[in-house]
């Protein structure tokens, strides 16, 4: 059995499915721990092509032989909420403006997509988080 490999960093990135490139913030987050970088762009946007130009945060664990690993998770409550809205951005001033609305349901659907990297198993509980999410964009929850 091989010896357990060292962890030298831990890098977190959000980055455009299927579309992540070299550049900025991809290569000098990598470069510096002496990852090949065109490895991981290859690999990452195989891995996400079906979620096409959606932000999705990437954890990359990198050892000491160069080599690495990488988790995806589930795109930022806020770029779901901003999916469903319809909106190109939230609201500058959240808590006097209001300009979206979703359906309750449309938020348990954000909530039960999201339970994998929130810190309940309780629906409910992921909905009030959601729910929170869209006041602070000032998008109010009907229903």
């Amino acid at each position: 059995m091989p010896p357990p490999r060292e962890v030298v960093a831990k890098v977190k990135l959000q980055l455009p499915g299927g579309q992540a490139t070299p550049a900025p913030p991809v290569g000098p987050a990598l470069g510096q721990h002496g990852v090949n970088i065109g490895e991981f762009v290859s690999k990452f946007n195989e891995a996400t092509r079906p979620q096409q130009g959606t932000i999705i945060p990437v954890e990359i664990t990198i050892y000491s032989d160069r080599k690495f690993e990488f988790i995806l998770k589930c795109p930022p409550a806020s770029v779901l909420i901003k999916k469903v809205a319809g909106l190109a951005k939230g609201s500058g001033t959240s808590g006097r403006e209001t300009i979206a609305t979703i359906t309750l349901a449309q938020v348990e659907e954000i909530a039960k997509l999201k339970m994998p990297d929130l810190n309940t198993k309780n629906v409910k509980a992921a909905m009030n988080i959601i729910r929170g999410t869209c006041r602070s964009m000032g998008v109010q929850v009907i229903g």
